[in-house]
This record gives structure tokens, C-alpha cells and sequence, in this order.
């Protein structure tokens, strides 16, 4: 049995959980408070994060080495080009929704708004929902001039990069952060993305006191 312990909203765990729906990986899913400290949680990572992936006799932690893992033990199908060229633009794209992205939007939006109010470390702060929301314009831009080049985001393929962003823009999405009138390109793409059967269990996601909106789990918006 492949163990994922996780937070439903966690982008990071997000990309993980679409990586294993996508090669037809069945998975348990451990909801995990890791706010909380557990002994044992702190045993599987000592970092005190998740997403945590107990698979083939190991415990891995952090997102981008469970992928990486993932597509070498499980490479079918590919979310990796074969061309070095084409692996680097992957890798680029994962950081920079995973880096720039989440510093500068997921961070401001999904954790002052969600996160705080779960882990009870307060009330959102304006100043970081306000910064946020005036990021994910240009981030939204910048996808739309990737994609107005480029069947997916790093090329002709569904690769990782398509995961990582749509990961964090679903998590936006949950709570309504994504205006995705902002551009049409984006929004074609990302309703191409949630129609595939590795994003039903995203939709599917329920956080007590977050309902989602009614577009979250329409295929059609």
C-alpha cells in the first residue's frame, strides 16, 4: 500500500497527489496536522513538512525529490521529457511555481486566508492578501504568453510543469483567488488539466469550514 500522509489544500501535496493519479498509482491519503508536531510525524520527516510518500519499503519527503522518484521508478507515462533541453525547461517551471510563485502569491493568499485561520496563528494579514493578489496578474500573464507558444507549458507534452502550476492554481481556485476572465488562454488550459481523471480527487477535497465555489469541481467552469 502506497501512503501519502498530506494536506488537501498543500500545493506541494497537490503536485505529488496529480504525479501518482496521472502513472495509476492507488494511494492511501493520510490527512496530517503537521502544525501539531506529532512524535511520529516528526520521525517520518524530521523537517516537519509535508508531503510525506511511504512507497516501496521507503519514507521520502519534499515535493520535487518524491516526483523525481516517481519518474524513475514509475516511468509510465513519461512527466519528463527525454531531451536535456526539454527536462531543464521542466525543472525551470516546477521552481518557479514552487519558489517565485509560492513566495509571491500562494503564501500571500492561500496561507493568510486558509492556513492561519487552521493553525490558529491569527487573522489574515491585508497587507500580504493585497501584494498577492496584484502577483498572480503578472504570473497569470506569464503563463498566457508560455501558452499562447506552447501546447503545455514546457512544450508539446503534459509534463510536471503543467502539475506544479495547476497544483498551486487549484488550491487558489478552492477559495477563490484565480480571476480566470484575466486570460483566456489560461483558463482553456487549465480546464483541459482538471478534466483529466488524475484531478478528480482534487475536486473532490472538502475543508471544514472552506466550502469551495461552485465553478472549484466544473469541468466546464
Amino acid at each position: 500500500m502506497i501512503r501519502l500522509y498530506h494536506v488537501p489544500l498543500s500545493p506541494f501535496c497537490r503536485k505529488v497527489r496529480l504525479s501518482l493519479a496521472e502513472k495509476r498509482l492507488e494511494v492511501e491519503l493520510v490527512e496530517e496536522r503537521y502544525w501539531e508536531r506529532d512524535p511520529d510525524f516528526i520521525r517520518r520527516n524530521p523537517a516537519g513538512k509535508v508531503p510525506i510518500l511511504k512507497i516501496d519499503g521507503l519514507t521520502l519527503s519534499e515535493s520535487a525529490a518524491i516526483c523525481e522518484y516517481l519518474e524513475e521508478r514509475y516511468p509510465d507515462p513519461p512527466l519528463m521529457p527525454r531531451n536535456p533541453a526539454a527536462r531543464h525547461e521542466v525543472r525551470r517551471l516546477v521552481g518557479w511555481f514552487d519558489d517565485k510563485f509560492h513566495n509571491e502569491v500562494t503564501s500571500k493568499l492561500l496561507y493568510e486566508r486558509v492556513n492561519k485561520k487552521i493553525t490558529k496563528q491569527g487573522y489574515p494579514d491585508s497587507g500580504n492578501v493585497k501584494a498577492g493578489a496584484r502577483a498572480i496578474k503578472f504570473h497569470l500573464q506569464y503563463l498566457g504568453w508560455l501558452l499562447d507558444e506552447r501546447r503545455w507549458l514546457a512544450g508539446p507534452e503534459l509534463t510536471l510543469a503543467d502539475f506544479a502550476a495547476a497544483a498551486h492554481l487549484s488550491s487558489l481556485d478552492y477559495i477563490s483567488d484565480v480571476d480566470w476572465n484575466l486570460n483566456p488562454t489560461v483558463r482553456d488550459w487549465y480546464a483541459k488539466i482538471k478534466s483529466r481523471p488524475a484531478f478528480r480527487s482534487l475536486l473532490a477535497d472538502a475543508v471544514p469550514g472552506f466550502p469551495p465555489p461552485a465553478h472549484y469541481a466544473d469541468l466546464d467552469f
